[in-house]
């Protein structure tokens, strides 16, 4: 039960993680002293921490739905 709970958890903070540093790359968000502030590098740095939190994400429903069948 821990870890689909902790996988499904990490997996949400780390896409939210990735959608903030994608808008701070393009400067939605975040103050204009950050480096990543209009950085066109954490633009594409977001949306892969993105698609990593997506896999986790994905993992740990996977992994909830497989245990409970059991």
């Amino acid at each position: 039960m821990f870890v689909r709970s902790a996988l499904v958890i990490l997996g949400v903070i780390i896409l939210l993680a990735g959608i903030v540093f994608h808008f701070q790359g393009q400067g939605v968000v975040g103050p204009e002293s950050s480096f990543m502030y209009l950085n066109s590098d954490w633009i594409t740095y977001g949306l892969q921490i993105v698609i990593a939190g997506l896999v986790i994400l994905g993992i740990g429903i996977v992994v909830s739905i497989k245990i409970s069948y059991y």
